[in-house]
């Protein structure tokens, strides 16, 4: 959970830097390096934490080009916004797959679940609106118009990638630890081709080092993400995991909270408690 909530913060600090907010697929590209190199290590027979299992180049391509969105577009919200709104967007995720599984699969979710989702969306819609207004303290953060739409965008995306996720779990009968290993290289190459056309590269010899540092920090937040995800999956329950995953939400959300400067009586904050409620309320 800490490496999670390190991550976030860790890369909107890079973010936040003019020379890097448009780094975005240099960035997400180191990113599957160090996911690429954790997941070899750990599938060496010594530590034995899953067997690789090979598959076709040409087709792992549709996935790996929905790993590339569905990295690129979230880190480009995070860049554009505050954390808080951020946050608040990934935990559309849920009713955005719950859509694409109905139109694309006919698959449908109870009724008091689609009840939950909604307030779910209406505090996610709340807080948006009122985190993109002008604020009248210039020590208070706020999200532009293009982070919602990048915000927006990486969602579906995101989605998009869990369904093709599962469709590729049944049709090459590979764990997502087996996925991840085909796809990371891949994802990476792919994302160097697009370097010199999509970022804006800074002047490497005027970067100070605490950024450099900053950035070898997110990846190693990435890699233990990683390996944490096998001892989560081992050794802990479904009703551990939910509570994990709550415990991340409502903590990035806080913490967000805090260092955007609002107080609690700002109107977004109702926003924000209909999201939280709505999604403990779902699972």
């Amino acid at each position: 959970m800490a490496a999670t909530i390190g991550i976030v913060f860790t890369n909107k600090a890079i973010f936040d830097d003019p020379d890097f907010k448009l780094m975005q697929t240099a960035f997400a590209s180191f990113h599957f390096v160090c996911t690429g190199l954790t997941l070899y290590v750990v599938s060496r027979p010594s530590v034995g934490a899953f067997v690789p299992k090979r598959a076709g180049l040409v087709e792992m391509l549709p996935l790996a080009l929905s790993m590339c969105l569905n990295v690129v577009l979230p880190n480009l919200s995070l860049a554009f916004s505050t954390v808080t709104v951020y946050q608040l967007c990934r935990v559309l995720l849920t009713p955005m797959t719950a859509v694409i599984n109905y139109v694309f699969f006919s698959a449908t979710i109870p009724r008091s679940a689609a009840l939950v989702l909604v307030p779910v969306c209406a505090g996610v819609g709340i807080t948006s609106y009122y985190d993109t207004k002008p604020a009248a303290d210039a020590a208070v953060q706020t999200t532009s118009t293009i982070g919602i739409f990048f915000a927006l965008s990486g969602v579906c995306a995101s989605a998009a990638y869990t369904v093709l996720i599962g469709a590729y779990h049944k049709k090459l009968q590979m764990s997502s630890s087996q996925l991840l290993f085909n796809q990371a290289p891949i994802a990476s190459a792919m994302l160097l081709f697009c370097i010199p056309v999509m970022d804006r590269i800074p002047v490497l010899e005027n970067v100070p080092l605490s950024r450099w540092l900053m950035i070898l920090m997110s990846g190693g937040f990435a890699s233990l993400i990683n390996i944490s995800q096998f001892f989560i999956v081992n050794s802990s329950g479904p009703v551990t995991s939910t509570v994990v995953g709550h415990l991340k939400t409502i903590s990035i959300v806080a913490i967000g909270w805090t260092i955007s400067g609002r107080g609690v009586t700002d109107m977004s904050a109702i926003g924000v408690l209909m999201t939280v409620g709505g999604i403990i309320g779902y699972d």
